[in-house]
């Protein structure tokens, strides 16, 4: 008792105007030789672990400015997470890099214990929990939040959630973390406005119960199940995001969650919107979800239809185009360029479905046809340069 009281006077007081004030520069520790992308503080504070473009990992004695520990994590691209492994004592680390790769190292012998290369894009962060000993989580621009569990001897890891299932197949996922109070919830940021947070617990019990079932294994032919129980997500939003959407469009901005973090109570979600704003959402404070109609565009399984989206009974509030890129659809506030005759109009919304679809070749072709007839038109210019963006040729 006297312990924890102890840690929450340090935390209340540890953060004051003059603390603040007196902040400046002690050192400055040496020993990478290209970007530092990614620090981590051990569970006592005493140690801190950095990944680099150079793809070391350092083990620092941060408060006597030391080196510990230096090793070449067997990356073969810069690496973007580190994280100390709860209960290894401070002698496991885990790091995620750009070559889609996750390692599992051994500080104590200086090794690379395990290679995991399941993911197909980059390894944005790696995620871990005290009440989960031996298991850590991982996020990737392949959309895929995955889950390791060193006590299998199995070296491959399990699909934990699949933003593709509900944003498309470009969705990049960008970082998550878990509750610090409740381990058993994980806060996911990617592509979109939109940060979810999941509750693992139901997630396991509900495809155990699937594999349990005496029907598992009998499916018809569109019969499909549900990779997420009802009720195992949770929508976090800005609620003057969906609002500003035609805006957003006008500018081609593209909005996407590139850090999340709890409080150490576990009850505010603090997210950094990349682009925007960063946003501080109170989780014991529960609102109605909102729905909003939109167009029907064209989708994929899990994308809107109807103009609705459905997805685990929470709707999603807003459909971006998978592919990440945003058209212009009409004129921006201040535009002096003249509105488009009937024709061109038609044209141009042929090559907006065209890019939606992902059909880039064809979209260029359509907004080239209408520069030839509108070529002062800087709506055109910009849509088609998008899609020569996606297209990457």
């Amino acid at each position: 008792v006297q312990e924890r009281g102890a840690l929450g006077f340090e935390r209340h007081y540890h953060v004051t105007d003059p603390f603040i004030r007196r902040l400046g520069l002690e050192a400055e520790l040496q020993g990478h030789s290209g970007c530092v992308n990614c620090l981590e503080w051990n569970e006592k504070g005493d140690l801190l672990a950095s990944g680099s473009d150079d793809q070391h990992t350092i083990v620092w004695d941060p408060l006597h400015h030391k080196k510990l520990l230096s090793m070449h994590t067997g990356h073969t691209a810069n690496i973007f997470s580190v994280k100390f492994l709860p209960h290894s004592g401070d002698r496991i680390l885990i790091t995620g890099a750009a070559d889609s790769k996750v390692h599992v190292h051994d500080l104590t012998v200086k090794e690379t214990i395990h290679m995991f290369g399941d993911h197909t894009n980059r390894v944005k962060r790696i995620a871990t929990a005290p009440m989960w000993p031996n298991t850590f989580w991982s996020a990737a621009e392949d959309g895929l939040i995955r889950q390791y569990d060193l006590r299998e001897n199995s070296k491959r890891s399990e699909v934990l959630i699949d933003l593709t299932e509900y944003c498309g197949q470009l969705v990049e996922a960008k970082c998550l973390t878990v509750n610090p109070q409740d381990n058993n919830y994980l806060a996911v940021g990617a592509s979109g406005p939109f940060v979810r947070l999941y509750d693992i617990r139901m997630i396991h019990n509900h495809r155990k119960s699937m594999k349990q079932s005496p029907s598992a294994g009998v499916h018809t032919f569109c019969d499909r199940q549900k990779p997420l129980p009802d009720g195992a997500a949770q929508y976090y939003v800005a609620g003057h995001l969906p609002v500003k959407l035609p805006d957003y469009n006008n500018r081609l901005r593209v909005l996407v969650a590139t850090y999340v973090t709890f409080s150490p109570d576990g009850t505010e979600l603090l997210v950094n919107m990349g682009g925007e704003q960063v946003y501080l959402f109170d989780l014991t404070y529960k609102q109605r979800p909102y729905t909003f109609l939109l167009p029907k565009k064209c989708h994929t399984s899990g994308e809107v239809q109807n103009g609705k989206t459905s997805t685990n009974g929470v709707s999603n509030g807003i459909h971006l185009h998978s592919n990440g890129f945003r058209l212009a659809e009409g004129r921006a506030h201040g535009s002096p360029q003249v509105e488009l005759p009937p024709y061109l109009e038609r044209l141009k919304q042929q090559a907006n479905e065209a890019f939606a679809c992902q059909l880039w070749t064809q979209a260029i072709q359509l907004y080239s046809k209408a520069v030839q007839k509108a070529p002062n038109n800087a709506m055109l210019y910009g849509n088609r340069a998008a899609a020569y963006m996606k297209r990457k040729w």
